[in-house]
C-alpha cells in the first residue's frame, strides 16, 4: 500500500517535470527556427505551462476532485491525504522543473 501512494507520489512529480521540461525544449526549437532568442522562449514556455504541469500530472480536475469530495464528506482520510500528497508532488516537479530552466538559461 505505501509503495503505491509513493509510485503515483513520484509519477506525478516526474510527469510535471517532465510537461515542463519537454515543452521548454521544444518551444526553444521553435524559436530558433524562427529567429528568436532560444533562452527567452524556453523561460516564457516554462512559465506558462507551470499550471498544465500539475493538471497533466494529477490527470485531470474531476477524478481529483471526486476523491477530495468522498475524502470530506465520506470520512475517507487516507484517500484526501493520499490525494493532497499528490498534488503537492505535482506542484514541487513543476516548480521544480520551472527553476531548472530558469536557472539553466540565465535567471530572470
Amino acid at each position: 500500500m505505501v509503495l503505491r501512494v509513493f509510485r503515483e507520489i513520484l509519477l506525478a512529480f516526474a510527469s510535471s517535470l517532465g510537461v515542463i521540461l519537454g515543452g521548454a525544449i521544444l518551444g526553444s526549437t521553435a524559436a530558433f527556427f524562427t529567429r528568436m532568442p532560444p533562452g527567452l522562449q524556453m523561460r516564457e514556455m516554462a512559465r506558462v505551462l507551470r499550471m498544465w504541469a500539475v493538471v497533466v500530472a494529477i490527470g485531470g480536475t474531476f477524478p481529483t476532485l471526486r476523491v477530495i469530495e468522498s475524502g470530506l464528506f465520506s470520512g475517507q482520510v487516507f484517500a484526501l491525504l493520499r490525494q493532497l500528497a499528490v498534488i503537492i508532488a505535482a506542484l514541487l516537479g513543476a516548480s521544480s522543473g520551472y527553476w531548472l530552466v530558469t536557472t539553466l538559461t540565465g535567471g530572470e
